[in-house]
């Protein structure tokens, strides 16, 4: 799969907009419920899920499939001071666009636009490790796996389970 022009596999990327927020909120809440793979609260409000996507982020993209977003994912420094090098990604995938690529474009287009940002880093701080599809995508995509927190993640369905952290040095050829 390769990135082109902005489309790649019928998708298009394209920075997100206050507009978007309704889409955006439609994929991210039911993720955030499920309490499967963000350490985030379950229970979060529009507001405050928006703001923690869209806000916080130094730059947010949604792909779009025949004008209907399918994902977004936001890109921000992972630490401030001495760690701003080091960035962080957040990815959603619609339910019904899952295993059709979108997620790997997602990511190609992050690691560019990390890199464009001036980045020199990216690490994902917490990955549940249950998250068996996330982290070969990750891994396929050149991360890998620096830490494992055991039991950092309490999830619904499996209890306390590790949580990784995944890199990936952008300077390197």
């Amino acid at each position: 799969m390769t990135w082109e022009h902005g489309r790649c596999s019928g998708l298009t990327l394209r920075p997100t907009t206050a507009e978007d927020r309704d889409a955006v909120l439609a994929i991210l809440l039911p993720i955030l419920a499920t309490g499967e793979t963000y350490a985030l609260p379950r229970d979060m409000t529009d507001d405050e899920a928006w703001h923690y996507w869209f806000t916080l982020a130094e730059g947010c993209w949604v792909a779009e499939q025949e004008g209907t977003v399918v994902g977004c994912y936001y890109l921000r420094s992972n630490a401030r001071g001495g760690g701003d090098h080091v960035c962080n990604c957040g990815y959603i995938v619609a339910p019904e666009a899952r295993g059709q690529g979108v997620a790997a474009t997602l990511c190609q287009h992050s690691l560019k636009q990390a890199r464009s940002h001036g980045f020199r880093a990216m690490q994902f701080n917490c990955v549940v490790s249950t998250n068996e599809g996330a982290v070969r995508l990750w891994q396929r995509h050149g991360f890998d796996i620096v830490g494992r927190l055991p039991g950092a993640f309490h999830h619904p369905g499996h209890g306390y389970v590790d949580a990784l952290v995944m890199y990936q040095d952008l300077q390197a050829p």
